[in-house]
């Protein structure tokens, strides 16, 4: 059987807490550590796979939800961290103290090779330090994590485009976000160009990116107050298909969930 380029677990996404899980025959990585320490290692054995194992976390930014594990986890693990310089200056103190031997910079724009798996950051559109996210390439195969932007610009599209998967953010309904109880300043910020993409963002930039090498769509960072899983899954099919792409055959279309990993993916 032919050894697939990586596997993948989206282990938790959403507004509550995001952790993303990579591994090639060489190395194991974490993006983010957006929840305790216990529910990491738990989401990991959902996957039969053990924190102990992982190689390297990089970071996004700063937010509470992409960094609230991430001081439990460097102490008691002690793997090795990346994240850009800004980003490392906004975390500060805020996740304890973590071993200054510990900590890489991984600049914006600048592709990183981890064993045999090569890694691009990019950056994205959001309210933090310096915020960027990751394609993952190898043997020709690319994975591209997209959440946490208030819009998708031309660079970023050319940086990501025709990826065999996706992350791509559906994080908000416009209409349950504008009708909803957040205080009309958080509204202004989620819909802000430096907020989060609505599931019709999120359906649009995926319509500008895949390419004939796109199969699967992962839909990230929903909101729970200003979302309904449905509406953004139907949202996604629907303006692929309007688009002439088969969301049923040609670019399946998944769920995440910000409690329970996703199954591990072959790229």
């Amino acid at each position: 059987m032919e050894e697939s380029a990586f596997k993948y677990s989206v282990l938790a996404s959403g507004s509550s807490g995001n952790v993303f899980y990579l591994e090639s025959p060489q190395k194991k990585i974490l993006v983010d550590a957006g929840l305790s320490g216990k529910k990491i290692e738990n989401l990991l054995s959902q996957v039969d796979r053990n924190i102990a194992d992982i190689d390297a976390l990089l970071i996004t930014h700063e937010h509470k939800d992409h960094v609230a594990g991430l001081g439990v986890l460097a102490r008691k693990y002690k793997f090795d961290l990346y994240a850009n310089q800004e980003t490392w200056d906004a975390i500060g103190e805020s996740c304890g103290k973590i071993a200054p031997e510990q900590k890489n910079v991984f600049e914006m724009g600048k592709t990183l090779t981890f064993g045999d798996l090569d890694i691009e950051s990019f950056g994205v559109s959001h309210d933090a330090a310096a915020p960027q996210f990751y394609k993952f390439m190898k043997d020709g195969k690319s994975f591209v994590m997209l959440t946490d932007t208030g819009y998708v610009s031309d660079r970023m599209i050319g940086t990501i485009e025709n990826a065999d998967a996706y992350l791509m953010e559906s994080n908000h309904d416009i209409e349950i976000l504008r009708m909803g109880g957040y205080p009309w300043r958080i509204k202004q910020r989620i819909l802000s160009d430096h907020g989060h993409l609505s599931n019709e963002d999120g359906a649009k930039a995926a319509i500008d990116v895949i390419g004939n090498k796109t199969k699967k769509i992962f839909l990230g960072h929903r909101s729970q107050q200003n979302n309904i899983k449905e509406l953004a899954h139907m949202t996604m099919v629907n303006t692929l298909m309007q688009n002439d792409i088969d969301a049923r055959n040609e670019v399946k279309v998944f769920d995440t969930s910000h409690i329970e990993a996703s199954p591990l993916f072959d790229i």
